[in-house]
């Protein structure tokens, strides 16, 4: 099978089936696409590859969810739609079961948000994916790393940390190790993270700053507070803890939740007076989210035990010893 016959087998879909919402889409040297009126355009770019964001071991169908799945976090996180995204694919070999799987994948989460393929490229060589993906947001309502301010809350989604004792579990690290069922749960949540677009959406006007937690959620934090210009304090006791991580000792839940990544979950920061707002929108989409800290004047970031409302003379400070994963230092410690 050749270059085009790949693409044609199992990129091109047929009229009917899909999004085909591109002026011009899959198929020319360039896509055409336009956003709706008084809407513009959000843009995001992410490359996988094996060996370095994934397992030889994962299904081709999880990892053409996961490979699309990541791109529309971005997106989430921006607070913009979907519209649609290309694909460049570098393949060792032509393995058409492998192929079969992997455009299921993709496409089953691109149609579930509405989101058509307008093009891509494909080569020989390691495997790797490229996507960029093309959302849209009415204009001046972007959600920005920028916009946080000192006295606004910080909000997390979900139960961030799953997808890092997936990876020890791979590892071999964890003692005791997981049983099936737990190692099932963490697996779905690193191979098939759920993007939080229907959240980021939500949060337009809401929300004054996000990040999508990918690399780890100090870290990925730590990038809003500096575009920002304001430090945070955080309280760990107030974490979520996923079930699958509650019989694990107190230091290793800390480490997956705040250093692990992978999770593809929303951190935000909102005012104190959106509250009910921000749990109203949890409600409605079934999604827990959590109060964890809040923004203050002075730089920096500071962990804390004890209630977050409970006043300082009952808090106790966290030596911040995690670390973030970083592509040209390694892995999380």
């Amino acid at each position: 099978m050749g270059e085009f016959d790949l693409i044609e087998t199992f990129f091109r879909r047929p009229p009917g089936v899909g999004p085909h919402r591109a002026v011009v889409g899959n198929g020319d040297d360039c896509a055409v696409i336009a956003p709706a009126p008084g809407m513009q355009l959000a843009i995001s770019t992410d490359t996988l590859v094996e060996g370095r964001h994934f397992l030889s071991t994962v299904s081709p169908a999880r990892l053409g969810h996961k490979a699309l799945a990541v791109n529309l976090s971005d997106l989430a996180a921006c607070g913009a739609s979907p519209l649609g995204f290309t694909l460049a694919l570098t393949l060792p070999r032509v393995d058409e079961a492998w192929l079969r799987g992997f455009a299921k994948g993709l496409f089953d989460l691109a149609d579930e948000h509405n989101c058509e393929l307008i093009g891509g490229d494909t080569t020989a060589g390691p495997l790797a994916i490229g996507i960029t993906v093309f959302g849209e947001v009415p204009a001046g309502q972007a959600l920005l790393r920028s916009g946080a301010r000192a006295g606004d809350d910080v909000w997390v989604s979900g139960h961030p940390g799953e997808a890092r004792l997936a990876l020890e579990a791979f590892r071999g690290t964890l003692h005791p190790s997981l049983d099936a069922g737990q190692f099932d749960q963490a697996r779905l949540a690193m191979e098939r993270p759920d993007p939080r677009v229907a959240l980021g959406v939500g949060l337009r006007g809401v929300a004054s700053s996000a990040i999508d937690v990918s690399d780890g959620l100090l870290g990925d934090l730590g990038h809003v507070l500096q575009r920002s210009q304001v430090g945070a304090a955080l309280f760990v006791d107030e974490f979520p803890v996923s079930p699958c991580l509650q019989a694990r000792s107190r230091d290793e839940q800390l480490n997956c939740i705040l250093a692990g990544g992978d999770d593809y979950e929303l951190v935000f920061t909102a005012p104190p007076s959106a509250r009910a707002r921000v749990a109203q929108l949890g409600a409605n989409l079934g999604l827990l989210l959590t109060r964890v800290g809040c923004i203050e004047a002075e730089p920096g970031l500071r962990l804390w035990r004890g209630g977050m409302d409970a006043g300082s003379a009952v808090r106790e400070p966290v030596p911040n010893r995690w670390t973030s994963f970083d592509h040209f230092k390694g892995a999380a410690t």
